[in-house]
């Protein structure tokens, strides 16, 4: 979809405070927006599509207990040696 904008103003926004239950998210990623679809259709109590900006961009508002960041260590040479190696084995 042409939208007129530059990758860099794609933007994937995720807001949420301590307060409320709710966090709200607002993306131009296409997989983002197709899981988050999908999970709305499945779940409708825990999330909803609030939003179409027309320009690429969907806002969703989403139980903030179903986010979650994920932050993993850097593989090390060795690992990622073994990990090729194995990789390599099953082919």
């Amino acid at each position: 979809m042409r939208t007129g904008l530059t990758k860099k103003q794609k933007v994937t926004e995720i807001y949420y405070n301590a307060k409320d239950p709710t966090a709200e998210v607002y993306t131009h990623d296409t997989k983002l927006k197709k899981r988050l679809l999908a999970y709305a259709a499945k779940f409708p109590e825990l999330c909803q599509q609030t939003d179409d900006d027309k320009q690429g961009g969907l806002r969703f508002e989403i139980d903030k207990s179903r986010i979650s960041i994920r932050l993993t260590a850097p593989y090390s040479e060795d690992r990622r040696k073994a990990a090729s190696d194995r990789a390599k084995k099953q082919l």
